[in-house]
């Protein structure tokens, strides 16, 4: 089944940022948007009546400088941000981030190669460049994460990350269908990352599809090769949507 069969005009598409739409960069700065995308996201946009968010891990003013000038739905740090269609912006509650910041500044002192994100609500401590301190990284955030309350631990691609315990992919995208344009939709989301497990699970427990792009274990029903693909089988859905019935 491609996205021509699955994204018909009653559905509302969600759309994980890194590693879906675009590839992973050596460092969250580095990424790279594809020239189309920016036009190909306004043409889903249209075809879907505005039922097309990005529900990301970054911050929403991180996706909207890549995105410029288009500004989507969007929420950012995992749910703990969020902007509805109407461009009012929702905020969960933060928590205090002092401890597992300092833990993370520390480690990354005494190791090269580790980057610490500040966001808000959440510190992302990225070892790409150092595979090799995985296990030290994510015991090391544990620990500071345990003696925090209100913070829980998130795993990703080469990034550990402790954001507020209530945030996640899912609440978002749940959040967003009880609104217009959403409301009554068919949900499909579209994500890489074990961050987007969550995701999966929530649009297929209602009645929707969720999409994994790339390698590894997924409750996805369905699986794209990598970002290049989607991005070519988001096109087709776009080029056929004027033949099909709604």
């Amino acid at each position: 089944m491609t996205l021509v069969e699955i994204l018909y005009p009653s559905c509302a598409l969600f759309l994980d940022f890194d590693g879906t739409m675009v590839d992973i960069a050596p460092q969250p700065n580095a990424v790279e948007v594809p020239r189309h995308l920016i036009g190909l996201l306004h043409e889903l946009k249209d075809c879907l009546q505005g039922a097309v968010a990005v529900i990301s891990g970054r911050p929403i003013a991180q996706l909207d400088a890549f995105l410029q000038p288009l500004q989507l739905a969007v929420a950012g740090v995992h749910g703990a941000e969020r902007r509805d269609a109407r461009g009012e912006l929702h905020l969960l509650n933060t928590h205090p981030l002092n401890q597992v910041e300092a833990a993370a500044r520390s480690l990354s002192f005494a190791h090269a190669g580790l980057l610490v994100e500040n966001k808000r609500g959440s510190i992302a401590l990225h070892y790409r460049q150092r595979p090799d301190l995985e296990e030290l990284c994510l015991a090391t955030m544990q620990a500071a994460v345990d003696t925090s309350p209100g913070l829980a631990l998130m795993r990703g691609k080469m990034v550990v990350e402790a954001k507020p315990g209530g945030a996640s992919k899912g609440r978002a995208i749940e959040d967003f269908l009880q609104e217009a344009p959403f409301a009554g939709r068919t949900p499909v989301f579209i994500g890489d990352d074990v961050t987007d497990e969550v995701g999966f699970s929530t649009v297929q427990g209602l009645g929707g599809i969720g999409v994994k792009v790339g390698e590894g274990p997924s409750v996805a029903w369905r699986r794209i090769a990598d970002p290049a693909t989607l991005r070519r089988e988001l096109e087709a859905a776009v080029a056929a949507r004027p033949t099909r019935n709604q």
